[in-house]
């Protein structure tokens, strides 16, 4: 049976069908978390809480999907595949695609607009990812 992660793999698609790493997969976990704890700080600007809240769930994201087995050939499909990666809802995704989007405006226009309840809205979408990672079993040659 082919998964719907399958076939967003191949020659020219959003995937690429890689064996999972169990390092990578611990790097990425790690990272992923340490940038949530530190986008809590509140002295820090919400700008800076903001990117280190989207590059935490990204890192996350991307965790999950590298457990699957897949590399992506983007950024944004990481949010995508959420649903088929940790079966996590449009109330988690939708935030994070609307987040990327938001990064991508004031990355490539320099139109970085964000607020505490996107910040916060953001901070919740990615421990929800974080909690659902903790639940997938050791990757594949994970000790």
């Amino acid at each position: 049976m082919t998964s719907s992660l399958d076939n967003l793999s191949g020659p020219g698609k959003s995937l690429a069908a890689e064996p999972p790493d169990a390092r990578e997969f611990s790097g990425l976990k790690r990272s992923g978390l340490a940038r949530l704890q530190d986008a809590a700080y509140a002295d820090l600007s919400l700008e800076g809480r903001f990117d280190l809240a989207y590059n935490a769930a990204h890192a996350l994201c991307l965790a999950a999907l590298r457990w699957h087995g897949y590399r992506p050939v983007n950024r944004y499909i990481v949010f995508q595949v959420l649903p088929h990666t940790l079966k996590l809802g449009p109330e988690v995704w939708r935030v994070l695609a609307k987040c990327h989007d938001v990064r991508n405006r004031g990355e490539y226009e320099g139109e970085l607009d964000v607020d505490e309840r996107l910040v916060a809205d953001l901070m919740a979408a990615c421990r929800a990812v974080a909690s659902a990672l903790d639940g997938l079993p050791p990757p594949n040659g994970a000790e």
